[in-house]
């Protein structure tokens, strides 16, 4: 997975924890006396004319690769993306929803599509063992909106057909 790269206005990438997002501007800002150019990026499926602009992100071009700013996940990566679905999660010892929870959270904010898919595959299949707590409903939710909207993206497909892939391999685990 390709980490490192230089932006430019229209281009895709992705922001660890919110999702693909497209570099609207690349803008020059003076902060404590410096000169530095800031990547701007609108999160994909967000208001762009949101009066909060809380869907909006600016990275320091010079910071990129350290907050974790990266290019979409290559054909090889999404083939590895499906791998970690198929396979059989870890056992959870009976681990409290409130532990899991922080575990999957950490993986989640790393950023990496792997630890992405790895938390949405343990989700759905605890989910045919037991009820999911409200927090861990949201977090397969917010797991598979990255994993399927990034394979979307990247494959220029929609997402209900990615969704719909995604899904087949937990109802042929069930």
């Amino acid at each position: 997975m390709q980490a490192e790269h230089e932006f430019k206005v229209g281009d895709k990438a992705v922001y660890p924890a919110r999702g693909v997002a497209e570099v609207v501007a690349i803008e020059e800002r003076n902060i404590g006396g410096n000169k530095m150019e800031f990547y701007i990026l609108q999160v994909l499926g967000s208001d762009p004319d949101s009066p909060t602009g809380a869907d909006k992100i600016m990275v320091p071009v010079s910071n990129a690769k350290n907050v974790g700013l990266r290019t979409l996940l290559s054909e090889e990566d999404i083939t590895d993306i499906f791998e970690i679905l198929n396979e059989e999660p870890v056992a959870f010892d009976n681990q409290t929803w409130n532990r899991r929870y922080r575990g999957f959270m950490d993986k989640i904010k790393t950023g990496s599509p792997f630890d992405a898919a790895e938390v949405m595959r343990d989700l759905y299949r605890l989910r045919c063992e037991k009820n999911l707590s409200f927090g861990e409903r949201r977090m397969l939710e917010t797991a598979r909106n990255l994993i399927v909207k990034e394979i979307s993206v990247a494959r220029g497909r929609d997402e209900d057909k990615i969704t719909a892939e995604i899904e087949s391999i937990f109802d042929e685990a069930v």
